[in-house]
């Protein structure tokens, strides 16, 4: 099963390029099945740039999941917290 997910131009990017190997977000898909997203890149972009299959879903508390991801996570820690 394939998401849609609407993501930050300049992070969708670092995602496909390699530098941003987690995407955060606040709640998990309620479907356990979803194995591939679909990237579309939100304004100024406007359209879908890909799609990636989902490795593994992390579920811990805000200090451990930056701990474990924080050398691909793409971002700032200022920006995560």
């Amino acid at each position: 099963m394939k998401v849609l997910l609407s993501i930050k131009p300049q992070f969708a990017e670092k995602i496909f390029n390699g530098t941003k190997q987690f995407e955060f977000r606040k709640s998990i898909f309620k479907n356990k099945k979803v194995k591939s997203v679909v990237v579309y890149a939100s304004s100024p972009v406007q359209k879908v740039i890909g799609e990636f299959e989902i490795e593994e879903i992390l579920m811990e508390n805000p200090a451990t999941l930056w701990e474990i991801t924080h050398n691909f996570s793409g971002i700032t820690k200022e920006y995560f917290d």
